[in-house]
């Protein structure tokens, strides 16, 4: 009988799915950050991460927040970060494939909407019309901005359209950084919003190729390559439903109007 005693060390994937929320069970920060660091030490100093991405976006400051942590780690131990996307990594998503030092994904995979998007509703009519009095007491003249049961102000959008516009001011500066001399198309083309497919996103350089998580896998590690997924550990679903309705019931009064990707 013959003993093998090495086998091909296993190339770390970094799960990154879901919308990007604070909220639990959001991809955030707070449950992404510990497995950034298991990930970065698994891939080893000179090494390779791969992150498999699937999210549609969701918060700006999460987004940030989690791209930024996988580049600091990553430089601090010379690794190789590849961003392959599956079925979306749109908005926000893409925000986080643009950490990769190389953006993967299927010619018919969702990338791009680079911009930001808010809002809410506004009901004054509705309570006038059934005659409820709205009574509101503050201390500073815009600690009421944008309450949805009072009229709606000029000066509340303009200030809402500027706080849009900064965003994605730094939205672009992203990925124009990250990106650097791969854009391939009109910036107007390319940050109004809009997404596209991936093929079209290879073109343009949004991406840098064609590909999938297998594939990248085998290229890096050769056929008898190993993957060391990594990802947050979940409770069965039973377990979960009480904490999940409740939280989306709260998520929904406390993001009601507030920017997203």
């Amino acid at each position: 009988m013959r003993l093998f005693f090495w086998r091909t060390r296993p190339i770390p994937v970094l799960e990154l799915h879901g919308l990007l929320a604070a909220r639990p069970g959001g991809l955030n920060i707070e449950g992404v950050g510990p497995l950034i660091e298991r990930a970065v030490a698994a891939a080893g100093k000179g090494g390779v991460l791969l992150l498999d991405i699937q999210s549609p976006g969701g918060s700006p400051v999460q987004s940030d927040l989690i791209a930024t942590r996988i580049r600091r780690r990553a430089e601090e131990k010379n690794v190789r970060v590849v961003a392959v996307i599956g079925e979306v990594g749109a908005s926000g998503g893409y925000w986080l494939a643009c950490a990769g030092d190389e953006i993967v994904a299927n010619a018919m995979s969702i990338v791009g909407s680079i911009g930001v998007i808010g809002g809410g509703f506004g009901i004054p009519a509705v309570l006038q019309r059934w005659g409820v009095e709205r009574r509101l007491y503050t201390a500073g003249e815009n600690k009421a901005r944008l309450d949805p049961f009072s009229p709606e102000r000029p000066e509340d959008v303009a200030f809402v359209r500027a706080l849009l516009d900064d965003l994605h001011a730094r939205f672009k500066d992203w990925v124009r950084t990250r990106r650097a001399g791969r854009l391939r198309a009109e910036e107007s083309a390319l940050f109004d919003g809009g997404f596209m497919l991936g093929a079209r996103a290879a073109e343009v350089g949004l991406i840098d190729r064609l590909g999938d998580l297998d594939g990248v896998l085998r290229e890096i590690g050769g056929a008898k390559a190993r993957a060391y997924v990594i990802k947050p550990r979940r409770r069965g679903l039973l377990a979960r439903l009480p904490r999940m309705l409740a939280a989306e019931v709260v998520a929904a009064i406390e993001e009601a109007g507030l920017p997203r990707l």
